[in-house]
């Protein structure tokens, strides 16, 4: 493992830590969280680690090039965070081992990546493969965000109308069939109803409190493993929405694996790192399944179509890549594919 500076932590007489060159970490912002809760915006990390590939390739030492780096960040929590692996680094620590002390600022696949070029001594091509990675990853998560604005707009825009014709526009439309006494059609009947009941007491009340409910009921079921993974399997059988979900993990997943595989680490970690990095239960417990019968001698394309989950042409690409040893550019190139798809 890679050692950077001494083992030593010096601190002065005051107890403020300082590095090997004397310098002190900058003072701690008021609202900075505990270093497992810290969480930083993905395009501040894009731009940390594009600076550290591009410093360490100018040939300064990585101490050094990230606390360059702290010193030019309009983040401050993030900029406490990255003096404080300097400040380790010097310590004698290692730069994988120092970003594990913030779980939910540097994802698993990050930090399998470090690990490897620090083993290899190719971290900065691999900063540079995580920069990439964190790329395609805003750039789809922008344009399908991008893509369901629209549709979101006009649900809102309709439930808005619709409200508004039923509380303000029926009501006076029910004071005039009141006066003529007429028997009213079933669906004009209807409407009156529903615009008395939404303009009653009762939906003020409980319209409100009932949407709280549901969302509460709804985040304690999908909390569990078993109704997280009923509400992730539903949710790829939508219609349209579910199919562009699986499409986006696909493009993720081999993005993910063809980036681990050329970093050198082994199939099986860099399946697990996909598994940290999934968000549908169902695909990571197929993953999960999958490295079972990796480890028992099984090949991977074999592994992952025993379930249903991957489409057939992933499994197809996967066992060419195997069969002629060209498994990352297979790799690559569903990752590409997919990405267009979405």
């Amino acid at each position: 493992m890679i050692q950077y500076g001494n083992s030593n932590s010096p601190q002065d007489s005051g107890g403020v830590k300082k590095n090997q060159e004397g310098q002190r970490l900058s003072l701690k912002p008021k609202n900075q969280p505990k270093a497992a809760k810290l969480k930083v915006p993905q395009k501040d990390l894009l731009i940390f680690f594009r600076q550290l590939s591009v410093i360490l390739e100018s040939g300064v030492a990585l101490a050094q090039g990230i606390t360059l780096i702290a010193e030019n960040m309009t983040n401050a929590k993030l900029a406490y965070c990255v003096q404080t692996i300097a400040f380790r680094l010097n310590s004698g620590e290692d730069l994988s081992s120092s970003l594990r002390l913030y779980p939910k600022v540097f994802e698993p696949i990050a930090i399998g990546l470090i690990e490897a070029g620090e083993a290899g001594g190719i971290l900065e091509q691999v900063l540079d493969r995580i920069a990439l990675l964190l790329e395609e990853r805003a750039k789809i998560r922008g344009q399908i965000i991008g893509a369901l604005i629209y549709p979101a707009l006009v649900l809102v825009l309709a439930v808005s109308v619709s409200l508004g014709l039923l509380i303000f526009i029926v009501p006076k439309f029910k004071t005039m069939f009141d006066g003529m006494g007429a028997e009213l059609p079933a669906l004009t009947t209807f409407m009156l109803n529903l615009s008395k009941f939404v303009t009653s007491a009762t939906f003020a009340i409980g319209a409100p409190l009932t949407i709280i409910a549901g969302i509460y009921l709804f985040r304690k079921y999908y909390s569990s493993r078993q109704g997280r993974l009923l509400v992730d399997t539903n949710i790829l059988k939508i219609p349209l929405f579910g199919d562009l979900l699986l499409r986006s993990e696909m493009a993720q997943m081999c993005d993910t694996l063809a980036t681990l595989v050329n970093s050198g680490i082994p199939i099986i970690e860099g399946i697990n790192r996909c598994i940290s990095a999934s968000s549908n239960e169902l695909i990571r417990q197929t993953l999960q399944k999958s490295i079972l019968l990796v480890t028992q001698g099984q090949e991977l394309n074999y592994a992952m179509g025993r379930s249903s989950t991957f489409p057939k042409l992933v499994i197809s690409m996967i066992k060419i890549g195997e069969e002629t040893g060209q498994l990352s550019f297979m790799l690559e190139k569903l990752a590409v594919f997919y990405k267009r798809e979405v």
